[in-house]
């Protein structure tokens, strides 16, 4: 076991990183945008598509997690082997960019739900508390933070219990929606559940590269995000059922949850977008070596602080789906050449190839999720079919197949 091992995340503490990512505003906003296809008796379908969609983001971010632990790569250098250092570099500026937009959307909603609890204080000046508090956890950094980090997420764990317990005997059924769902249940859920996890996968390498036990470390992260974001998305639904299931923040009112509620929203959206911060500052490393990885990620902090404040991130399923059709078909060609083609290093002659099979499942995930594809407004002819098995799957199948039909190279470049 070398130093960076002896030095890296424990088992228990990839689980708790994990855990502190799975508990968020986010997640529970998901499952609350999935209740009003609950109606009409389409709760099974709705549970169905939770589990199966997680299973499949979760059995991927475990491939991830372990490639990265293998490799002692970073995500974006783990990107360089299928696609080059081109290719990786061009990953590397998308996840830059989708960790800022992150960032903004985590600390909007946790300043959106946290303002009303706080007697209605502006949100500009709930994002910026926000901001604050996220920057401070970065500053510690991921292992720096030590016993206080063990401490803070047995409270989150403990408020997460409490939460779950008042909405779930507050819930209301006369609340619940009541009109059937126009489409299908099962696959407009299974398309949020697996969005989630999928947009992970590019930062999944980065907490376990220095793992002490690798394949342990990456279970540990895998299983632990895919429960609890499973559990974070029935907690939304439960309180989409209550009187003010409107917004997170009214559902918390509802049930009666004052306090504890605003500690819950505090520290899951600082437990979640420090992850994201710290990672911006990762892919930054494998683009420009020498710069600081800490300091891009403050940078990144409060230019995401920013945009929460200004109100630019509104639009969060059309963010949350052009994340999943970005990295989706990334991690579909990643994955199969490091664990079906085995390659360990970056290839000559694979990379165009491999970059062809990821356009082709970039575009699969458009053309399937159709009038609801960012480029619908652009091209209203084009995408006016939706596939009814939603547009993950296609996306996944189409760059798979194509990356295990690259030609295989002749030699590879250290």
């Amino acid at each position: 076991m070398n130093n960076a091992q002896k030095d890296g995340l424990s088992v228990f503490g990839s689980g708790l990183v994990w855990f502190g990512a799975a508990v968020s505003i986010a997640e529970i906003e998901a499952g609350m945008q999935l209740a009003p296809a609950c109606g009409g008796g389409g709760l099974p379908a709705v549970a169905a598509g939770i589990l199966l969609g997680h299973l499949l983001g979760g059995a991927l971010l475990f491939l991830a997690a372990l490639l990265g632990a293998r490799t002692r790569r970073g995500a974006m250098d783990c990107a360089k082997i299928p696609f080059g250092r081109s290719g990786g570099g061009f990953f590397a500026l998308l996840n830059v960019a989708q960790l800022v937009g992150w960032t903004a959307v985590m600390v909007a909603q946790g300043a959106e739900a946290a303002a009303p609890l706080l007697g209605g204080i502006p949100f500009p000046a709930a994002c910026a508390g926000i901001g604050v508090l996220v920057a401070l956890w970065l500053f510690a950094g991921l292992r720096g933070a030590g016993k206080t980090n063990t401490v803070a997420m047995g409270l989150l764990f403990a408020l997460t219990v409490l939460l779950t317990a008042v909405v779930a005997c507050g819930k209301d059924s006369a609340a619940a929606p009541g009109e059937a769902f126009a489409g299908s249940a099962f696959w407009f859920a299974f398309e949020m559940a697996a969005a989630m996890p999928l947009s992970w996968l590019p930062l999944a390498a980065d907490y376990t590269k220095d793992a002490r036990r690798p394949p342990a470390a990456s279970a540990a992260a895998a299983g632990v995000y895919t429960a609890v974001s499973c559990w974070m998305y029935a907690v939304g639904l439960l309180a989409a059922s209550l009187p003010g299931g409107g917004s997170i923040a009214g559902a918390m009112q509802a049930a009666g949850l004052g306090a504890a509620g605003l500690l819950v929203i505090v520290f899951s959206t600082v437990t979640t977008t420090f992850l994201d911060a710290w990672s911006a500052g990762e892919s930054a490393k494998s683009l420009w070596g020498r710069i600081p990885a800490k300091g891009f990620g403050l940078a990144v902090c409060a230019l995401g602080t920013l945009l929460a404040a200004m109100g630019a991130m509104e639009r969060y399923l059309d963010f949350l789906y052009l994340i999943a059709s970005v990295f989706a078909p990334m991690a579909a060609v990643l994955l199969c050449d490091a664990f079906v083609r085995r390659r360990t290093a970056p290839s000559r002659g694979a990379a165009a190839w491999n970059f062809a099979a990821w356009a082709a499942g970039f575009a699969a995930y458009h053309l399937a999720l159709g009038s609801g594809s960012f480029f619908a407004a652009f091209f209203p002819r084009a995408f006016s079919w939706e596939c009814p098995a939603g547009a993950t799957l296609p996306a996944l199948l189409v760059s798979a197949l194509l990356a295990l039909l690259s030609p295989r190279p002749a030699k590879t470049t250290p």
